[in-house]
């Protein structure tokens, strides 16, 4: 290995059998491309962290600062390993296909003499942290905003009508990508009513007209992208008018979204957790709305960036310090064996490297793949959709422990409850929206001898574990958390006090607002584009995400349940099925009668109301009344006149 490493340091680097050669100067982040051949197409980037590695030679592969490599066998295992994960290589940038890396390591573990391979870095996070990249208060900097699968209006009435509405009152444009008009649907300016399920194929055309009309940041693009061409080519074969069709979207409507988002100075997305798949862990719409961002230079300054609306109290928090199944604290993924490695040490037990179940998922399993549950502070009994099956699920666990305020449906089944800790006798921390961590402070002891919630997880923890568990109070656990979560490192329990601190906080007085003004929160100064989720042409059975309903059938909307406890004007509205004139004239139903709305999982006979805050072909009823219809995120009914 040494005499390639040194003739390389020494720039004479033989030339013969290559496919190109480019010139470049020294320090360059992008290198040229040559004007044929294979690399002609697409674009390569300069490492911004490599070293040289012996492929078979563990000892000097940890000495790198690499992966962890298996403890035992030798590089026969590791290849293994990594055969077994079928890890790919992303090809030569000319479309060709990816390869496994498996092949390449064996391929040079076979070569005579020497052998050198050039691995990339992991892009399985593309911006490195799962935040708002913008503070709320500069949100009103925004010339446009994009709202996605979200209802801010009633989710966060707080930071909508103290940022969002002021910006829009002043002359902002909003525009709701929602299937059903709400609150929020009144502030907007656009509104486009896709068929539910398209979100990703709606920022797709945005960004394809966008493209087409030159509505693009070309400098940013140079600059903090990679991967644009090949990008540009999957937009410029979307045929727009034909997906606009399929999504249902008016296309004058769409292309009047896209130049309002794309012609001004700041365009901010605004997306909820609906934008998710049903594991929360699907990324296809999100990531569509980032390559947007990317293309219209709206990341990294004031009034852009994506900023997801989280709905749950301290949802922010939990995602942060890695109470999801696919990352650990700080947003780094679970097969980081380096990042796996060091909270190893730091917790003494043995982190797995693949990820676990998601809630939805696990709660799927309740009495099947999960027999034991430990519920704190929820009632998936009636909160989640198929109600029916999970209240059979947790009937059927060998096992239930729920920690809870008050009786439920849920501690009805339970084997064990244990009083919890209403917020007023708590302590600890809060993250909120925009990454500002704040005190909360106890107004009073849990009465009788109810435990703190903090306690009865630490006792727990200690019974069924042999780790110790040996936090003596809350401050504790927040030290040892800006040791783990670099998101958090600098930020102190006491200084806190009654202000707020922003994360990433880096020593700063409260922190900071903007992300990702000169790099990415993963370190690198470029993302990459996500061509893959682009449609090339209509494919038949909506394979593009937008399948439709049946002739008779119509797809059932519903209402968060963290959302249906706000007041609503009446609360028989929520037991009345809303429908379009046109679905309920060829329904034959009259407004305010009672019908027969129905699948393979059972009946139900609301009251009718016709109206066209729903787009066609679909129809909402509050999530508690359509419980005994819901089974997965796409229900289908059918409606009929209750003759």
């Amino acid at each position: 290995m040494g005499s390639v490493v040194e003739t390389l340091e020494e720039g004479s680097i033989p030339t013969e059998g290559t496919t190109a050669v480019v010139e470049h100067e020294p320090g360059t982040d992008r290198l040229p491309t040559p004007a044929d051949g294979p690399l002609s197409v697409g674009e390569r980037g300069v490492l911004e962290a490599a070293g040289w590695a012996v492929p078979t030679s563990l000892t000097d592969y940890r000495a790198t600062g690499g992966f962890v490599a298996p403890e035992t066998g030798g590089p026969e295992r590791a290849i293994s390993e990594i055969r077994e994960a079928d890890l790919r290589d992303r090809g030569r940038g000319d479309a060709a296909a990816d390869v496994p890396v498996a092949d390449r390591w064996e391929t040079a573990r076979a070569a005579s003499g020497e052998a050198a391979i050039v691995i990339n870095a992991n892009e399985a996070d593309r911006l490195g942290s799962g935040a708002m990249t913008n503070s709320l208060e500069d949100l009103a900097e925004a010339d446009t905003f994009l709202v996605v699968g979200s209802n801010p209006a009633a989710q966060q009435p707080v930071a909508f009508n103290s940022y969002v509405r002021p910006a829009v009152n002043g002359g902002a444009t909003l525009i709701h990508v929602d299937p059903r008009a709400n609150r929020t649907t009144r502030a907007a300016d656009i509104h486009l009513a896709p068929r539910p399920g398209s979100d990703a194929l709606v920022a797709t055309l945005l960004a394809a007209i966008a493209r087409e009309e030159e509505l693009i940041d070309r400098e940013f693009l140079a600059e903090r992208t990679a991967g644009f061409e090949e990008y540009e080519r999957a937009l410029a074969g979307l045929d727009v008018p034909v997906f606009a069709d399929r999504a249902a979207i008016d296309r004058g409507q769409l292309r009047a979204a896209a130049r309002a988002f794309g012609s001004v100075e700041r365009g901010a997305v605004l997306l909820g957790t609906g934008v998710e798949a049903d594991d929360h862990c699907g990324t296809e719409a999100a990531d569509a709305l980032l390559d947007l961002c990317l293309l219209t230079g709206n990341l990294g300054k004031p009034g852009t960036g994506m900023n997801p609306l989280r709905g749950l109290v301290n949802e922010q928090g939990a995602n942060d310090v890695g109470a999801r199944p696919h990352t650990l604290p700080g947003y780094r993924p679970v097969s980081d064996a380096d990042v796996r490695a060091r909270l190893e040490r730091e917790w003494g037990i043995e982190i797995p490297a693949s990820p676990g179940y998601s809630e939805p998922e696990a709660v799927r399993e309740f009495g099947s793949g999960v027999r034991g549950a430990y519920v704190l502070a929820e009632n998936p009994a009636v909160t989640k959709t198929d109600t029916q099956g999970v209240a059979r699920g947790v009937r059927n666990l060998d096992f239930l422990l729920v920690q809870e305020l008050f009786p439920a449906e849920t501690t009805a089944c339970a084997d064990v409850v244990l009083p919890a800790s209403a917020a007023a006798e708590k302590e600890g921390t809060v993250t909120n929206l925009d990454r500002q961590v704040q005190r909360l402070w106890p107004l009073r002891a849990p009465p009788g001898e109810a435990r703190r919630d903090f306690d009865v997880l630490r006792t727990i923890g200690a019974r069924l574990t042999d780790l110790p568990f040996a936090y003596a109070e809350p401050s504790e656990v927040f030290r040892e958390m800006t040791r783990v979560n670099s998101l958090y490192a600098g930020m102190d329990y006491a200084a806190i006090d009654r202000g707020s601190q922003r994360w990433p906080f880096e020593g700063a007085t409260e922190g900071t607002a903007v992300l990702h003004r000169d790099r990415f929160a993963n370190g690198q100064r470029r993302v990459r584009f996500a061509p893959e989720s682009i449609p090339a042409t209509p494919a038949a059975g909506g394979s593009d995400g937008t399948t439709a309903a049946t002739d008779d059938e119509l797809v059932l909307l519903t209402r968060n349940q963290v959302n249906e406890a706000r007041p609503t004007r009446a609360e028989d509205e929520e037991r009345s099925l809303q429908i379009h004139p046109a679905d309920a004239l060829e329904a034959g139903v009259v407004d305010g009668e009672s019908i027969v709305v129905e699948n393979d999982h059972g009946a139900l006979r609301p009251t009718a109301r016709i109206t066209d805050r729903v787009r066609e072909r679909t129809v909402f009823l509050g999530a508690n009344a359509a419980a005994p219809l819901v089974a997965g995120e796409r229900t289908r009914v059918r409606v009929r006149a209750d003759s």
